[in-house]
């Protein structure tokens, strides 16, 4: 997996991000067909530009939250 890939599954994310305003982790692979670490090299392109917001879901402990950040 290289840069031009992980970019281009990070668009993917953000635009179901975009539509959706907040998803877990399996809402987000259902959605963007990404394997587990395509979708984790994703969530770190996202959260290192400062795009998104990781949070644990009150109601699944083993679940994340992910939200865009309004700039």
């Amino acid at each position: 997996m290289n840069t031009e890939i992980i970019g281009t599954n990070a668009g993917s994310v953000w635009v179901a991000l975009n539509t959706a305003d907040a998803l877990g982790v399996k809402q987000l692979k259902k959605i963007t067909k990404l394997k587990d670490k395509e979708l984790y090299a994703a969530l770190g392109w996202l959260a290192r530009e400062n795009k998104i917001a990781i949070a644990p879901d009150p109601a699944d402990e083993k679940e994340i939250i992910v939200t865009l950040v309004n700039e």
